[in-house]
């Protein structure tokens, strides 16, 4: 590598990380005068991208998706850009020196590779407690343990599910939809189903982003393919220690709540919140929920230096939630463009931030089955058709392929 060359660094191989790369290859180094001593470096710790609202679904059966479009590989999405101009990097980040401005990227051999930036984007995400539910390592990973759950399933009689967010709810109406069918028109819950399927829900109403009457609904639909859910109540422990977990996660398990009920699940699944992929980040640059402290204006690290950014589910900038990330990708990548002009020599002055605003308007689908779903959009709650038409029948699938191969950011927005 020549020592003049200028990396910008990209961690993250998901929505937020390759968008910001075709953004900025389109968009920003074409501009820049000196365009051809700068890299886009992309890492991430998966050859391949998912469609990861996909998964409550696609963890039952491989019939459920057309695989060569639920993973997507990640390289050959960029060979349309001119040679030198990117380079994807196979690894996982573990390290972050904001001083001397590198990261370092290990690799499964046991090698590691010290990568100087001149820019540096974080788009890490989150990983879920269960690891049906994210590339929380690679793709290989995820699809193993798919095949385990897969094995088991034809055996369960009791699932618990924990979490009545978004992933808990999704899961739990595609078993039971797969696994009990659903009740006729007329029938208000599943009399007898072949599986006892149970959300243990810590707050008083589940999917608590929506408003109560659209999560009553949601119940409502659950009872119809035969799960059960228990408001007020937390999973105090589990036994085995990490059941649902990669250690264990198809093991018969006894839940036991705070109040000392238990519950016997042949498989159990935690769908509690996600925790962001932070490990590699010091201290100083994270807040007190270890994601990283982002301005929520020009969604800078503004305490990591020049040219550093978070997007997506690792920043602080807004709640989790894939629309709002993808009205953050032009505001970020503008600022990047800016920033990089700036540094290669154009007047501060004449180039304005973006600024980014988050959409706080109640805005959720949730599918519960392959027809069913509840949710809002832009503050209008939706029929259960709509949310089939928009999400459910292939849970976003149909928007992904523009987004893997950039063809969503042709123009600059």
């Amino acid at each position: 590598m020549a020592t003049s060359q200028k990396n910008i660094v990209i961690i993250g191989g998901s929505y937020g990380g390759i968008s910001v790369a075709h953004n900025l290859l389109k968009h920003a180094i074409p501009q820049l005068p000196d365009k051809d001593l700068h890299q886009v470096v992309l890492v991430s710790a998966a050859s391949q991208v998912i469609c990861r609202p996909a998964c409550p679904r696609a963890l039952i059966s491989e019939d459920m998706f057309n695989q060569d479009k639920l993973f997507v590989g990640i390289a050959k999405n960029f060979e349309q850009y001119p040679k030198g101009s990117f380079r994807f990097v196979h690894g996982t980040a573990t390290g972050l020196d904001h001083t001397t401005r590198n990261v370092t990227v290990s690799f499964k051999d046991g090698k590691t590779e010290v990568i100087d930036y001149h820019a540096l984007v974080v788009a890490t995400g989150a990983c879920t407690p269960s690891p049906l539910h994210s590339l929380t390592r690679d793709e290989e990973f995820l699809k193993a343990n798919w095949s385990e759950v897969r094995k088991a399933l034809p055996n369960a009689k009791n699932i618990v599910i924990a979490g009545g967010g978004p992933a808990g709810i999704e899961t739990a109406g595609e078993l039971g939809e797969y696994l009990n069918g659903r009740a006729g028109w007329f029938s208000s819950k599943l009399e007898n189903p072949k599986v006892d399927i149970t959300v243990v829900n810590a707050g008083k109403d589940i999917l608590p982003a929506l408003r109560p009457a659209i999560a009553a609904k949601a119940e409502r639909l659950l009872a119809k393919v035969g799960v059960a859910v228990i408001k007020n109540a937390r999973v105090q422990s589990v036994s085995p220690k990490g059941a649902g977990t990669e250690t264990a996660l198809t093991s018969k398990t006894t839940v036991t709540l705070e109040d000392g009920k238990t519950l016997d699940a042949d498989l159990y699944i935690p769908a509690t919140g996600s925790k962001p992929n932070t490990s590699f980040v010091p201290q100083e640059l994270l807040t007190t929920d270890k994601r990283l402290d982002t301005n929520p204006l020009t969604l800078r690290v503004d305490k990591a230096g020049e040219r550093v950014y978070g997007i997506g589910d690792v920043a602080s900038y807004s709640r989790p939630a894939i629309h709002i990330m993808l009205e953050a990708i032009p505001v970020v990548s503008a600022n990047i463009k800016r920033d990089l002009l700036v540094a290669s020599g154009k007047e501060a002055s004449v180039i304005e931030d973006r600024k980014f605003k988050a959409d706080d308007k109640e805005t959720q689908m949730v599918p519960i089955g392959k027809s069913k779903g509840v949710g809002a959009a832009m503050g209008y709650q939706l029929p259960s058709f709509l949310i089939w038409a928009i999400k459910g029948r292939d849970y976003w699938l149909w928007t992904t392929g523009g987004l893997w191969t950039g063809k969503q950011w042709n123009k600059e927005k």
